[in-house]
């Protein structure tokens, strides 16, 4: 019962994205403005973007495309080329996407399973939320450098909800199917 009520609430969520994608544009503005007045933004910043530039720069390298992190972005090409640089923004590395991951949580460990099955399903959700945000990322540069920084633009604002939500509705099958196991005693 408690799987059916995780994929329609995820479902749910898909469903109210897509038919107001600029509300949730909009919530996302509002969700940044309140990291940025507790200041929260600046820990994200300087710890987690210079480590996940440079993961993204070890996926471009394996694609054949010269490039080199720095603190804040990629640089393709020649390490001092500040032309061909993508930022990346504390706002662009999925924070967002752990928020909904632990709604999710809320609602899909509901019921009697295993405490150990719970916490395996918790770090498995994490690790995978956080290489679908590398993938993501690196998609984002690829687009950038193959295509155009528009492309690049729409694929970050419009697609990267959709491959979350893909992943959400995968992680949660694959955790009912395979991890979660119901504890009849209690």
């Amino acid at each position: 019962m408690e799987e059916k009520s995780t994929f329609k609430i995820l479902f749910l969520i898909i469903s109210i994205s897509l038919l107001v994608l600029p509300l949730v544009t909009t919530f996302n503005e509002f969700l940044t403005r309140v990291i940025m007045k507790i200041e929260l933004y600046r820990l994200i910043q300087n710890l987690i973007v210079p480590l996940e530039a440079k993961m993204v720069t070890v996926i471009l390298r394996f694609f054949g495309i010269s490039a080199f992190p720095t603190p804040t972005s990629i640089n393709i090409g020649k390490p001092t080329t500040l032309g061909n640089s993508v930022i990346i923004s504390w706002n662009c590395i999925g924070w967002q996407s752990f928020i909904l991951l632990v709604i999710t949580f809320l609602t899909g460990l509901q019921g009697s399973y295993y405490l150990l099955g719970k916490i395996q399903t918790i770090v498995i959700g994490i690790l995978g939320t956080f290489l679908l945000n590398i993938l993501r990322v690196s998609l984002v540069v690829l687009i950038a450098y193959r295509l155009s920084p528009l492309a690049a633009t729409i694929f970050h604002d419009y697609f990267s909800t959709l491959f979350l939500v893909l992943w959400l509705f995968f992680f949660w099958w694959f955790s009912y199917k395979f991890v979660l196991i119901k504890n009849e005693e209690e």
